[in-house]
């Protein structure tokens, strides 16, 4: 039974690579009786397919997916109603579909910015925090890491809560408990 009260404004959960923050967001979202899981991720290779599937597997059938690689903005306009919790997994993984198809960036994040501005019901939100580690030793690797960085900062000024997630433990760093 999920414990968690159910919340209608707009939540970022941030965390490392298998912190436990995509389960954390879920189980916020479950909060709701119905819910939209707007997938980022791209059915690039077998091994990402079968992750797909495994997280939809887990998530269960109660969950409507849809799928926005690209266009995310368009999604959460498409599918915000007062009834229903969007959860986004993952911006992170939206930024570097965005790098790797040469779309503008800055474009793109004010876009998402004005859409989130505009959702009539809950939104969750997931993202890496990729800026904890070494410095990276490229300049496409150091463009991605100062991109989230700068994403990460703007969805959590809009965000009315934000969690940290590690080892499975989300920290409150925003908005009421």
């Amino acid at each position: 039974m999920n414990m968690i009260e159910p919340y209608f404004g707009i939540t970022l959960v941030l965390g490392g690579a298998r912190s436990g923050k995509s389960t954390f967001a879920e189980s916020l979202a479950r909060c709701h009786s119905q819910r939209v899981y707007i997938a980022t991720a791209e059915r690039v290779d077998d091994e990402m397919a079968h992750r797909i599937e495994a997280h939809r597997r887990q998530r269960g059938a109660d969950w409507r997916t849809v799928e926005a690689p690209i266009d995310l903005a368009e999604a959460i306009r498409q599918e915000s109603t007062p009834n229903i919790c969007l959860l986004v997994d993952c911006l992170t993984v939206w930024l570097g579909n965005l790098m790797h198809y040469g779309r503008e960036i800055d474009t793109a994040q004010d876009a998402l910015l004005d859409a989130l501005t505009e959702v009539s019901g809950p939104a969750i939100l997931v993202a890496n925090e990729v800026g904890l580690g070494i410095v990276p030793d490229n300049a496409v690797a150091r463009t991605f890491r100062d991109h989230a960085g700068r994403l990460n900062q703007a969805v959590a000024r809009l965000a009315e809560r934000v969690y940290f997630v590690a080892a499975g433990l989300p920290v409150l760093l925003k908005g009421p408990a």
